[in-house]
């Protein structure tokens, strides 16, 4: 059963994995530590998903153009929630790593619809902003609770 437990997590961290090396592609050359990507954003994660050893690295977006201060914005925090939502793919218990990692990806979802409110100008897509955040931060809080209780028994 563990051996099919690792199988899974490993198949789920490479498809993960694969996401931020495209991003990277696309984005060669930029150093987004400029913007913040390195603690702008980032939630913070309980103790139970800080339990599993780093896969990240370093997998910071580095881009080879400028970029106005909207673009900076949308993408700041990015980095540092990827390196979290990989980190924390890798708790042991598959439901735990699951719950762990969407935290900052549910962030991240946040910090880009902040950006969208900051710089945005169609009323639509900022209201689809707010709703983002809404929705994101209820999430976040009832994964936070459901690993506070239930979780930390798994």
């Amino acid at each position: 059963m563990n051996i099919i437990k690792n199988a899974l997590l490993a198949t789920t961290v490479l498809a993960a994995m694969s996401a931020p090396v495209l991003a990277q592609d696309a984005m060669a050359g930029h150093d987004m530590s400029a913007m913040g990507g390195s603690q702008a954003g980032a939630a913070e994660l309980p103790e139970i998903c800080k339990s599993a050893k780093g896969m990240s690295s370093d997998m910071s977006m580095n881009m080879d153009h400028e970029m106005d201060q909207a673009h900076m914005d949308l993408m700041a925090g990015m980095d540092e929630t990827n390196k979290q939502m990989m980190d924390s793919m890798m708790v042991e218990d598959i439901d735990v790593a699951f719950v762990c990692s969407m935290i900052p990806h549910h962030q991240g979802a946040i910090n880009m619809a902040k950006a969208e409110l900051e710089h945005g100008d169609n009323q639509w897509a900022k209201d689809m902003a707010q709703k983002v955040i809404d929705a994101q931060e209820q999430e976040i809080a009832d994964m936070v609770a459901w690993l506070e209780g239930e979780g930390a028994n798994e």
